[in-house]
């Protein structure tokens, strides 16, 4: 399997697959981060192991080398905003494991900001408890908050510090999830057609992907429709905490769309449906955070067959549905694509050490 090399170049603006379309894009401001595009590959040995048709992945766990998966190819964006409207920090929100603080914290420290991060409990793995560390050792300032409620109560009073101190914060969304962010995956639903034209890989009948806050699932559906691509998406449900539903997918492509074509009005409208999305949620399980048996095998499963890493909240409950729907009359025989979202790049190998947990903030000892 392909592994991003340290160092790597990170892809200028007008490399991307979305700008060499529509040139008039490279205005909108960017914090390059990412290293593009990220390598598709067969899944070989685990589709003969489990007498499946033609499985691939798509290797977005090496997007980038300061942290894989798919944060940084929405935050290049969200940062490169901030910046341009020259703020100094960011605030941004999920669980006390969040993927997408820790990447935030690591890329908001690339682009030169500060990083707030507002967090809610969630079941505790050592998994948790080691990211948990991470934020931490990345230099994030952390607030604890009991509910959705309390988070929002929470960023509202750290945010009027920073308007009281003259230095208000940007807004980085759950997930990274906006129009704006979701331009990122715009770019990589046209970056998957040009390596499917390329004879890389067939068209897939269909892209499983982890679906969180939704800004993943929307740009795909986004990208691949102005591609011309008529593969489905299907969103593996990872979260109970405000679930998106297909109309809401919808609602946000339409709203990247709107934000690309009045930048550039060569653009084209395409017809966005949520028939074009699939929400599959038997693999959520207890809910957000709490792995399942399913889970956990499909995690098992792709390490030994394929050498790939993943982790029980997103990735591998979305294995887990692949697996299991590739086998069924509607998919069975027919080019599938995992998208591997969890990144493969440990931050704690430039880090001297992980903190103690005795020196987070006091409210964070109890997950310890």
């Amino acid at each position: 399997m392909h592994a991003i090399e340290p160092g790597a170049p990170r892809t200028v603006t007008a490399e991307l697959a979305l700008v060499r379309r529509f040139p008039a894009l490279a205005a909108l401001p960017r914090h390059a981060l990412t290293t593009l595009p990220t390598p598709v590959a067969p899944l070989a040995r685990l589709a003969a192991a489990r007498g499946l048709g033609p499985l691939w992945i798509k290797r977005d766990d090496v997007s980038c080398a300061l942290y894989g998966g798919n944060k940084p190819r929405k935050l290049e964006w969200l940062l490169g905003a901030a910046r341009a409207r020259g703020r100094r920090a960011v605030i941004t929100f999920g669980g006390i494991g969040t993927h997408h603080g820790l990447a935030t914290a690591l890329c908001a420290r690339d682009a030169g900001l500060g990083c707030v991060l507002v967090l809610l409990p969630q079941p505790v793995t050592a998994h948790v408890q080691r990211t948990l560390l991470l934020h931490h050792a990345c230099g994030a300032e952390l607030h604890l908050a009991g509910s959705v409620a309390g988070v929002v109560a929470v960023a509202l009073r750290r945010c009027a510090v920073g308007v009281a101190r003259g230095a208000p914060l940007a807004i980085v969304p759950t997930g990274g999830t906006s129009a704006l962010g979701t331009i990122g995956y715009v770019n990589a639903g046209l970056e998957l057609a040009d390596q499917v034209r390329a004879g890389a890989l067939p068209e897939p009948a269909a892209i499983f992907v982890p679906l969180g806050s939704g800004g993943t699932v929307a740009g795909l559906l986004l990208g691949l429709r102005l591609a011309g691509l008529r593969t489905r998406v299907v969103g593996v449900l990872a979260t109970d905490i405000l679930p998106p539903s297909p109309r809401r997918l919808v609602r946000l492509a339409g709203a990247a769309l709107r934000r690309l074509r009045a930048a550039d009005s060569t653009v084209p409208e395409v017809p966005l449906r949520s028939g074009d999305l699939v929400i599959e949620p038997s693999q959520l399980g207890p809910g957000y955070g709490a792995p399942t048996e399913a889970g956990v095998a499909a995690l098992r499963l792709f390490a030994e067959r394929e050498g790939v890493e993943l982790e029980t909240t997103y990735t591998a409950k979305t294995a887990a549905a692949l697996l299991d729907l590739a086998s069924r009359p509607a998919y069975r025989g027919l080019p599938l694509l995992f998208w591997n979202t969890y990144s493969a790049i440990d931050p704690a190998d430039a880090l001297p050490r992980l903190p103690d947990w005795r020196e987070l903030p006091a409210p964070f000892h109890r997950f310890f």
